[in-house]
């Protein structure tokens, strides 16, 4: 197909952009430039570690840049003749000087149904709001946070005990699917997008580690759980046991437990959040009965 020959520049940086990376290149796109955040210090170790989609650039022997400012991509982007871009989980905003380079413009996959959940943490919003249903959204890139007219959405149905994890592979699967569907026809000017209504509009936020400190006195049992699946990868739980600051990784919430112990913490709903897995002061995941019988015998 014709439109896939068209020369295009994927920017991405975290796992979720990795697979739609690798599809769009299965499915023959022209990806000839790839712009990533620079290489980082990451784990205990704190060893410099690639971003996965440079990692798979390099791989198929395509270009890649790691500007430390946006102002110097300007001209890797214009060796290439009115290269299309794709940006997917980039990490920054970027400029519409920038944007202007591209024919016709950036698409965007983004991981919620927009104008539902603009901004950085749309899959652990929806985990922690107990949403029946999120999405992805394909959409013209703005200077504006995800506000650009959208082209193409799909709904994806929650169960209501997701992990973030879970939902990160489920959105990049469908998404990048679905972006490799229908990119051919936004490249050719066959598919047109909607304007967002702004109004309904709805934004999540950046996230801390103190987003992940779990309040018995504030919060009610069904919130604490799902605070525990929407941040199991950051910020992660954390919760005192006994003096004892422990991450936990996974829990359920009853009226009453059948037989209480230091792992069964009361909410302010008189509801109890009971913990089944954690990890330990010392980083060793283990099991609710493990804990009881190592730390609080």
């Amino acid at each position: 197909m014709e439109s896939r020959k068209k020369p295009i520049i994927f920017f991405g940086t975290e796992e979720f952009s990795a697979v739609a990376l690798d599809k769009l290149i299965k499915d023959g796109y022209n990806i000839v430039g790839v712009i990533t955040k620079p290489d980082s210090k990451k784990g205990r170790g704190q060893k410099i570690s690639m971003p996965k989609v440079k990692e798979i650039a390099l791989q198929h022997k395509i270009q890649v840049l790691q500007p430390q400012k946006m102002s110097g991509a300007v001209e890797f982007i214009q060796q290439f003749d009115q290269p299309a871009g794709v940006l997917v989980s980039f990490g920054r905003i970027i400029p519409q000087r920038i944007i202007d380079l591209f024919t016709p413009g950036i698409i965007n996959l983004h991981p919620s149904l927009l104008p539902k959940y603009r901004g950085p943490s749309p899959i652990e919003t929806a985990i922690l709001n107990g949403d029946a249903e999120t999405g992805i959204s394909i959409m013209q890139l703005s200077a504006k946070m995800d506000a650009g007219p959208v082209y193409y959405q799909e709904t994806i149905p929650l169960s209501g005990d997701e992990k973030s994890s879970d939902l990160y592979e489920t959105t990049a699967k469908i998404g990048s699917e679905a972006l490799s569907n229908v990119l051919p026809a936004i490249l050719s000017g066959k598919m047109s997008a909607n304007t967002q209504n702004d109004t309904k509009a709805t934004y999540c936020k950046l996230l801390s580690k103190n987003d992940g400190l779990l309040d018995p006195h504030e919060m009610t049992a069904d919130e604490a759980e799902r605070r525990v699946r929407a941040y199991e990868i950051f910020p992660k739980t954390k919760l005192g046991i006994d003096n004892f600051l422990c991450i936990i990784t996974e829990a359920s919430v009853t009226n009453k437990p059948e037989q209480t112990t230091p792992l069964d913490i009361k909410f302010k709903d008189g509801r109890y959040l009971s913990i089944r897995t954690l990890i330990t002061p010392n980083g060793k995941q283990t099991d609710a009965k493990s804990f009881l019988n190592g730390y609080l015998k």
